[in-house]
């Protein structure tokens, strides 16, 4: 071969090697491009609200209803407990608040409105077990008790004008789950053949990583509740818990809601533990003369006082800025539902910040 055509060939070796190089840089470039159009697409996604209107603060609710109404896609209505029959019971807030609820819906064309069933039982005496474990499987136990259940469910969803059903059963034990899934089927089945949709709320607890949740249905995670009443003083959520909380939420079917709360705990030096919502909190940063801080990993505000009796308190909540940078951290790991538990005394800022 001549030294010409070696030379030639050489060139032309360099020539491919650089087209390949940068076609190879295009496909690269390109990719880039995509991720980056996807995270831009998941981060201007429209964000989709809802929120919880209790039975007890109903009136405070409302109020907070009328500021939010344009930022909300969906309303549920927490009312309806159990007697010491294991029948549905509506408390005496609830028979009075729901005709100016279905008022203030229909003035602010809230079309969708659930009812949320929890597992909180009345006694006869006027006490109550909140979060009864062995409710749930006494209404569990059988398809004969759990046909029950539903048709007592479906009767209040008629009665009462409800678009949808949300069940909220807390402490369910291990040994229901298969029962529990079961139910949730037959419900939903039920449900959505006469138009209507259920929701789901699941605990930060629950072992979603081995159930046979149905499709179907739409799972709120309840993604607060890292410190609380069980606990010592803290956030309720920070950034670790909702990343690790979103990343297993990937795990369940369908649509999927991550839940936030708002206000927080008082905690008072001896054990006395205190709910706080957000106006409150605010109330004893006046009234003590506090200085809160924010903490970097929540993004929650904190800040100490001494009551009457020099008794040292702690006090941990979330404000606009929180519940900001909690829906930030939830809408980048993809989930643009946000339910809010709850209204009543929230503060003009995050009232805003919610309408919008």
């Amino acid at each position: 071969m001549s030294k010409a055509k070696l030379a030639s060939r050489r060139v032309f070796a360099v020539i491919g090697m650089l087209i390949v190089l940068a076609l190879v840089d295009m496909y690269v470039m390109k990719e880039k491009e995509t991720d980056g159009a996807m995270i831009t697409e998941q981060t201007e996604q429209k964000l989709e609200l809802s929120a919880w209107l209790v039975d007890w603060e109903w009136k405070a609710g409302l109020a907070d209803l009328q500021d939010i109404a344009g930022g909300l896609t969906r309303l549920q209505a927490f009312a309806a407990y159990f007697d010491d029959q294991d029948r549905l019971y509506f408390t005496k807030d609830s028979d009075e608040a729901f005709p100016k609820l279905f008022e203030a819906v229909k003035q602010n064309d809230l079309v969708d409105v659930d009812l949320t069933v929890v597992n909180d039982r009345w006694n006869r005496d006027g006490t109550a077990v909140q979060k009864d474990t062995a409710l749930v499987t006494r209404l569990m136990a059988s398809e004969t008790s759990r046909n029950q259940h539903i048709a007592d469910i479906l009767d209040a969803v008629d009665k009462h004008s409800f678009r949808g059903v949300e069940i909220d059963y807390e402490k369910i034990g291990d040994q229901d789950w298969d029962n529990v899934c079961a139910f949730y089927t037959e419900l939903y089945r039920q449900l959505d053949a006469q138009g209507k949709s259920l929701r789901i709320v699941l605990e930060a607890r629950t072992p979603i990583e081995r159930l046979k949740l149905p499709a179907g249905p739409t799972y709120v995670m309840m993604a607060y509740n890292l410190y609380g009443n069980h606990s010592g003083p803290g956030p309720k959520a920070d950034h670790a818990f909702l990343t690790k909380l979103t990343n297993r939420m990937k795990q369940v079917p369908g649509e999927k809601v991550i839940a936030l709360s708002a206000g927080g705990y008082d905690w008072a030096e001896g054990g006395k533990i205190t709910s706080l919502t957000e106006k409150r909190a605010a109330e004893l940063v006046s009234k003590k003369g506090a200085s809160p801080k924010r903490d970097e990993q929540s993004g929650a505000l904190y800040f100490d006082y001494l009551d009457e009796r020099g008794v040292k308190h702690t006090v941990w909540y979330a404000d606009a800025e929180t519940l900001s940078q909690w829906i930030d951290v939830s809408r980048k790991a993809g989930y643009h539902k946000i339910a809010i538990w709850r209204l009543g005394d929230l503060g003009q800022a995050t009232l805003e910040k919610l309408n919008r």
